[in-house]
This record gives structure tokens, C-alpha cells and sequence, in this order.
């Protein structure tokens, strides 16, 4: 029911700071695989045929990542916004012509999620509402207003009725009919929440969706980066150690660690709860605990906590 979903890849990233120099958030690798990887599987897992993205910090890392217009299958096309990220809605309507008509979805590229979204696609067509929004009850923010009774939203961060209630996590996840695009300003830099709160207003069908199963992250800051590693380690499944890396024999990986492709550790070296990526040397002797060392870097010492 749904082809085609847009990732909002765009973002600067800045909560993150010097662990998206050199990468956009959304290719940061979580278990030594980009975060997006896991929206596009999200979004392939429940039907979806066709891949968005658009792009504007670091957009020339996604070519590396991406070389084909394709992942697993299903058509990836790319659109980088200049001079100046246009935000959300104006980021929709840059690629207005790849979303085809018809009913899109909209995810935000640097959110992990495995979220049922099957009931809101359901809840989409059935209300017949022209967006719809998939909200939890916890887990962040609680900035949405949702009357359960009508299905419909009712304010946005008190910009249009501050004493409305209960209210919800937004997760940025968000089902669109075409026609809203209509509502957006040509080449105009602005989110989808003025834009949401005019529909409120006017009566508009501003949906939501309340789904608290499954799981849901923001990886906004290094704090959520590295808990998401705790959250999905299994005694199975970490430490992730890609077959590329090389670990002298006496060194110790241990935790919720990731070791990058082309990563070296070195000899008597303790990675502890930390993250490794591509190419950088952890020299011999050092000691790391909950750290993160990107791309090419190379560390020595007894390290806590630290971002390399």
C-alpha cells in the first residue's frame, strides 16, 4: 500500500559534534553497519519498494556507502540539497517528483527503530487522514498532543493549544498523502511542524498513531550511540569484530564493542563498551572504556569516556 518512503538524511548532526566531521549522522555505523541500513531494512521489512534519500552534510560519504542505486533490490535514489539544508518539509518538496503519488512515508534517518508499523498504515487508510503520525508514549520528548478519541493531533510544542493533552513522543515517523505537498512553499527552507500546526487549525486530517511495541532510539547524542550498542548486544552477537580487523592475540574486546573494518589492535590492548571504526589503530597497551575512536584515528594511552 505504501511504494516509496523518504529518509531524511540531510541532517547536520551537531548534537553528535566530532563524530560527524568526516560523516553524515545517518552512516555512522551502529554494529559496524550504517544507521540508515537499518531504516531502509525497517522499511523493506513492511512492504515498501522504493528508496529516498536526500542529502547534504558530508552527501559525498553516501556514494561510498551506496556506489549502486540500489539496496537489496529495491530502487535508492539520492537528492543533495545546496546551498543550504532545506529542513523537512522543504526537503519533501525537493524531491516531489521520485515520490510518485499516491501515499509516502517519511523517516527520519537518524532514529533506530523496529517499531510495528504495519497499524499505522492501516490507521492511515482507514481515517482517510492526509498525515499521519507515529507517536509512543515515552522514550523522549512528550511534545504531541493526541485526542485518541477523534485520531487526530491537536497541538505541536503548545504552538497551537498549550492546555490540549495527553501527550506523546513524535518519533519521526510520519505517513503522507501526496496532496500535502501542496501545502509547502516552493524552494522554501521549513519543517512540517508549521506547516502541521496550520492543518490543526484549519481542521485539517492531522493524524496519529500511538504504537508502543517493539523499540525506538534517538541516537542523538554519544551517550544513546553507545547505549544502543548495549541494547542490541547479545552473548551471541558481540563484540562485532568485522573480518578485516586485526586483534593481536593477547589483546581483550569486550562489552558491547565494535571493531571496524581495516581496524588494528594492537598487542596487550583492552577495548572495552567502546567503538572502533574503519581503519583507526589502537596502539599496544591502551586501555579504552566506553570511547569512540573514528574513522583513520590512532589512540594510545588509558582512556575513559573520550571521543577520538
Amino acid at each position: 500500500m505504501i511504494r516509496t518512503a523518504f529518509v531524511l538524511g540531510a541532517g547536520l548532526g551537531t548534537r553528535l559534534k566530532s563524530l560527524t566531521a568526516r560523516r553524515p549522522k545517518p552512516l555512522i555505523p551502529v554494529a559496524n553497519r550504517p544507521l540508515i541500513t537499518y531504516a531502509f531494512d525497517h522499511l523493506l521489512g513492511i512492504g515498501v519498494e522504493r528508496l529516498v534519500v536526500n542529502t547534504h552534510w558530508r552527501s559525498e560519504a553516501y556514494a561510498r556507502f551506496f556506489p549502486e542505486p540500489a539496496y537489496r533490490g529495491a530502487p535508492l535514489a539520492f537528492r543533495d540539497e545546496q546551498p543550504e539544508v532545506l529542513e523537512t518539509a522543504g526537503g519533501i518538496w525537493n524531491v516531489r517528483d521520485l515520490l510518485g503519488p499516491g501515499t509516502f512515508l517519511v523517516y527520519n534517518g537518524d532514529i533506530l527503530s523496529d517499531l510495528p508499523l504495519d497499524s499505522a498504515v492501516r490507521v492511515h487508510f482507514d481515517s482517510g487522514n492526509e498525515v499521519t503520525m507515529v507517536l509512543r508514549s515515552s522514550g523522549g520528548p512528550l511534545q504531541v498532543a493526541f485526542d485518541a478519541t477523534s485520531g487526530r493531533i491537536t497541538d505541536i510544542g503548545d504552538r497551537v493549544d498549550a492546555a490540549a493533552g495527553p501527550r506523546f513522543l513524535f518519533t519521526g515517523i510520519y505517513l503522507v498523502n501526496s496532496d500535502f505537498i501542496a501545502r509547502i512553499p516552493a524552494a522554501t527552507k521549513i519543517s512540517v511542524v508549521p506547516i502541521f500546526c496550520d492543518m490543526i487549525r484549519a481542521g485539517a486530517k492531522l493524524g496519529g498513531v500511538v504504537i508502543d511495541e517493539g523499540h525506538w532510539w534517538d541516537l542523538g547524542n554519544r551517550e544513546h550511540y553507545l547505549a544502543v550498542h548495549g541494547a542490541l548486544a547479545t552473548p551471541q552477537s558481540a563484540p562485532w569484530i568485522d573480518p578485516t580487523a586485526e586483534i593481536a592475540p593477547t589483546a581483550t574486546i569486550s562489552g558491547a564493542t565494535a571493531i571496524g573494518p581495516g581496524a588494528r589492535i594492537g598487542e596487550h590492548a583492552s577495548v572495552n563498551d567502546s567503538l572502533v571504526w574503519e581503519g583507526a589503530e589502537i596502539a599496544s597497551g591502551t586501555l579504552l572504556n566506553h570511547c569512540i575512536v573514528t574513522d583513520g584515528q590512532r589512540v594510545e594511552g588509558i582512556h575513559s569516556h573520550a571521543d577520538f
